[in-house]
C-alpha cells in the first residue's frame, strides 16, 4: 500500500504540480482537500507536473472531513512548526498519511489538535524562520518515509542491498 500525501487548501499551482511529480516518482498517492487556490487544469500546474499526472493517483476531497473519512487517522501525521516529533524520528509504515497545510496559513488548529501529539511532526529550521516551501517540505518527509522502506519499488537499489552489489 502506498504512502499518502495530503494537501489541505493548497494555493500555489506550481507547488502542487511539483508534488504531483514527486508522488509519481515515489509511488505515493496524493490527496487534495478543497478549497484549492487554482484549477487542476491551470497551465502552471500542468507545467510543473510535466507528464507525470497520469502516473500519479490524485484524489480530490470536497473538504478536510471527507479526507479524514478516506484515511486511517491512527497512522496519520500532520506537519506543523509546533510539532513535538522531528519528521525523521517516526517509524513510518506502508499506508501512512502525512498532511500539509496551505502555503500561507498552514493547517487549522482544530486539525492539528485532532491528532495525538506524537503524530504532529516538524522539520527543523533556523530559529528566525517560519517555514520552508511546501513542495520542499513534502519532498523531505516523503523521501524519509520511502527511505525507511528501503526505497521499495525503486529502479535504483538501495545501498547495502544485494542488488546494489550485483
Amino acid at each position: 500500500m502506498p504512502f499518502n500525501v495530503a494537501l489541505v487548501a493548497p494555493e500555489i499551482p506550481q507547488n502542487t504540480g511539483n508534488i504531483i511529480r514527486l508522488c509519481a516518482n515515489t509511488g505515493a498517492r496524493l490527496h487534495l482537500a478543497e478549497p484549492l487556490g487554482f484549477s487542476l487544469t491551470e497551465k502552471p500546474l500542468r507545467r510543473a507536473a510535466l507528464d507525470y499526472s497520469d502516473l500519479t493517483d490524485v484524489v480530490v476531497h470536497k473538504s478536510i472531513e471527507s479526507l479524514f473519512d478516506a484515511i486511517d487517522l491512527s497512522r496519520t501525521f500532520v506537519t506543523t512548526t509546533g510539532g513535538t516529533t522531528i519528521y525523521d524520528q517516526v517509524e513510518y509504515q506502508d499506508g501512512d498519511t502525512v498532511i500539509f497545510g496551505s502555503e500561507s496559513k498552514g493547517l487549522p488548529d482544530a486539525v492539528i489538535a485532532g491528532l495525538a501529539a506524537a503524530n504532529r511532526i516538524s522539520i527543523p529550521m533556523m530559529p528566525a524562520n517560519r517555514s520552508i516551501n511546501l513542495s520542499n517540505a513534502v519532498a523531505l518527509v516523503l523521501y524519509e518515509m520511502w527511505r525507511q522502506q528501503s526505497f521499495d519499488g525503486s529502479s535504483t537499489p538501495a545501498p547495502g542491498s544485494r542488488e546494489y552489489f550485483s
